[in-house]
């Protein structure tokens, strides 16, 4: 699932052709404006496809001006989901998730987590708070809930 919080109108028509490229199949997402900020547009698009998917779309959307987005992966029988967010300021965070949607921490990222709060460069629950994604969930709530009711486009991809 991909979520377009806030895109620039001028760069829409660019957003849905790279991510037509990456899908596949031409893709025309209906575009609603943004409240949470003015002159930005938002947009939905679900589709099922190959594991890794999600990642070949945040390949081609990261880095563009003034846009911000989430996409989320659904775990399968043989692999792990994948959350995805990415804003201008903060770039792209990514996380393993499981079954129900929980983000799987690797151990050494833990450890890494609590040598540097124990280094006294950090706390342990700004780490943790970064690793669960906490600076780009603060950034993005505000344009999730602008979003509220708009409308969402399905794109099936037999594979």
């Amino acid at each position: 699932m991909l979520f377009v919080h806030s895109a620039p109108s001028a760069l829409c028509p660019h957003l849905e052709w790279a991510v037509g490229g990456v899908l596949g199949a031409p893709v025309s997402l209906d575009w609603t404006p943004q409240p949470a900020q003015a002159g930005t547009y938002r947009a939905e698009l679900s589709w099922t496809g190959r594991t890794g998917t999600g990642a070949a779309v945040v390949s081609a959307l990261k880095g563009w001006d003034k846009l911000r987005f989430e996409i989320t992966e659904e775990p399968t029988s043989a692999t792990e989901g994948s959350r995805y967010s990415y804003t201008p300021e903060l770039g792209v965070f990514h996380a393993v998730t499981g079954l129900h949607g929980d983000i799987l921490i690797p151990e050494d990222r833990l450890r890494a987590a609590v040598v540097k709060s124990a280094a006294g460069e950090t706390t342990v629950e700004i780490e943790v708070d970064k690793l669960l994604g906490k600076p780009w969930d603060d950034e993005l709530e505000t344009f999730r809930h602008a979003g509220e009711g708009a409308p969402v486009r399905w794109l099936h991809q037999v594979v």
